[in-house]
């Protein structure tokens, strides 16, 4: 017998390549829309890894601690959290040392720190009646 000629399957190729060629900007599409409407809701994170981001501590006698982040182009964390009134100025100290006042400051302890003007971290104070003080820390980049 004789050869057999091959059939050609050149059609397959070609539908192949009109997928890939079609197919890739609309999956790219699809994920950045989807990526796109993700971006900048506020969502829970860790409060270790929130507190990372913000270079310091969780202090040990911290209670109720959210926190919360937000990322698109820029980060921007959010931490609240309780403790007691006696400890606040300390944990600040030696968390942040040298942390400038911010003003003007209308709650009772406030602080701004600034990391090379690549991350900046706010930190209020306010005494709540009974002794705990409530913290509120915010930290965003560039």
């Amino acid at each position: 017998m004789g050869e057999q000629k091959r059939k050609s399957r050149w059609w397959i190729w070609l539908a192949v390549g009109l997928t890939v060629l079609c197919g890739l900007p609309v999956a790219l599409l699809a994920w950045s829309a989807y990526s796109f409407t993700e971006a900048g809701r506020q969502q829970v994170v860790d409060c270790g890894e929130a507190m990372e981001f913000a270079r310091g501590r969780l202090p040990a006698s911290a209670e109720d601690a959210r926190c919360t982040g937000m990322h698109w182009q820029d980060s921007y964390i959010t931490v609240d959290f309780r403790m007691p009134r006696a400890g606040v100025a300390d944990w600040l100290e030696a968390t942040y040392p040298g942390a400038a006042p911010d003003t003007p400051c209308d709650e009772d302890l406030c602080r701004e720190v600034d990391f090379d003007q690549v991350l900046y971290v706010r930190v209020k104070v306010v005494y709540e009646d009974g002794g705990p003080a409530l913290v509120h820390l915010t930290s965003f980049d560039l």
